[in-house]
């Protein structure tokens, strides 16, 4: 588990320092039907990152808390394979 997170840290860190690097990165403009926004694309691509991690976080704690409730449930000899 530390190494998972030690992991985290050092892709947090790589994003912070990119992000600091390029914030004067050229704009771009995002188009989504009648919605039309202007912004650096530091911002864009940070902006994905945290909607990814959103996500990908959104869909796997459920599950997660499924198998674990699920685990929790069943009868003691059901989980043995002895």
């Amino acid at each position: 588990m530390k190494v998972i997170f030690a992991i985290a840290f050092l892709v947090i860190l790589g994003i912070a320092i990119f992000a600091v690097q390029n914030s004067d990165a050229f704009p771009v403009t995002i188009k989504l039907l009648f919605w039309k926004f202007e912004t650096s694309l530091v911002y864009t691509v940070l902006g994905s990152i945290v909607l990814g991690i959103f996500f990908t976080l959104l869909f796997w704690i459920p599950l997660t808390l499924r198998a674990s409730i699920q685990k929790k449930t069943q009868p003691k000899g059901m989980g043995s394979t002895n």
